[in-house]
């Protein structure tokens, strides 16, 4: 079998392996591109760590970096092994060593929040930065948690009295959207439509997406979201709202209907983290707890910085 033929068999049995690492996800988020997958295993040929991985070119420099759309990736250790700290880090190693061979310029990506291979990657070498994302964990008691919203929040959920959820709108419904809702603004969306519908034929066929929109009396949607979820937690992964009734409190009844979903799908909520300070400070109105988590990485090429600069520097240009 072929290391994603080994993986895929693996994490089948892997219960609580996030939805970012599943072998379908990597095939929807990586469609057209080049993914395959590094695995340590001890003498007996059983895999001890995985770590899945989208392999891209450019002119002559290979590098890995996340997929789009792709919240974490990083390392996955089995968990017969979490508990021993120098069997993880020899599965680091091992991994490293097999990065090592591939010739990369560079290596880029997100690992799980509470990951146990970040320390022995930063002993290895790689330069780790804190990231953030913010999670509900407590969804329980629905007047509690909206006792947890802030004052704003609150204030926004009256607004949208006159509001519904809807659970009818579909993939393609959904971009055109989210491309309406950026054009207004002067903006593009960074996605294509192949893209998500990808994404949502696969995540329907494991029943692991949903789109929610707010919609008035008439039908007409005032803000939606494509959500996905695993075993733990349900993704804030695409929201968007029509800025045109910005004052509507359609995007706090978002929300609030999101963490519904979660609830009755029996898993936490993350809103799929964010750094910037705006977003930011929106989710923490929601009693959401900031939980961190680490970007992994290396240059191998130290030319290679430029390239990232200006391949950074257009996707400002383009999506500003």
């Amino acid at each position: 079998m072929t290391p994603k033929e080994r993986y895929t068999e693996w994490a089948y049995h892997q219960e609580n392996l996030p939805i970012y690492l599943t072998p379908w996800w990597m095939d929807a988020v990586c469609a057209g591109k080049e993914w395959d997958v590094l695995l340590c295993e001890d003498k007996e040929g059983a895999i001890l760590g995985a770590m899945p991985y989208l392999l891209r070119k450019r002119a002559w420099y290979k590098y890995i970096i996340m997929p789009q759309m792709t919240q974490t990736g990083g390392i996955w250790i089995d968990p017969s092994i979490t508990a021993d700290k120098w069997q993880i880090a020899e599965v680091c190693r091992h991994l490293k060593e097999q990065l090592d061979g591939m010739e990369l310029a560079y290596y880029y990506q997100h690992f799980v929040p509470n990951s146990l291979c970040v320390e022995p990657m930063k002993a290895l070498g790689f330069k780790v930065r804190e990231r953030v994302t913010y999670r509900v964990d407590n969804l329980s008691n629905l007047d509690e948690l909206i006792a947890s919203f802030s004052k704003n929040k609150k204030r926004q959920l009256q607004k949208a009295l006159s509001l519904h959820a809807d659970r009818t709108m579909d993939g393609e419904q959904f971009y055109q959207f989210h491309k309406q809702c950026l054009q207004a603004r002067g903006r593009a969306i960074s996605y294509t439509r192949e893209f998500l519908l990808v994404i949502e034929k696969k995540a329907k066929r494991n029943n692991q997406c949903q789109v929610l929109s707010i919609c008035n009396a008439d039908g007409q949607v005032y803000a939606a979201a494509f959500l996905v979820w695993d075993k733990n937690y349900l993704y804030y992964l695409i929201p968007t709202i029509d800025h045109a009734f910005g004052e509507s409190g359609a995007g706090a009844l978002l929300v609030l209907e999101a963490m519904k979903l979660a609830r009755e799908k029996h898993v936490f909520f993350d809103f799929e983290g964010s750094m910037n300070k705006g977003i930011a400070r929106h989710y923490k109105q929601f009693g959401s707890t900031p939980t961190p988590y680490y970007s992994v990485e290396k240059y191998y090429k130290p030319l290679f910085r430029l390239v990232i600069w200006f391949q950074k520097l257009r996707e400002w240009k383009i999506y500003r």
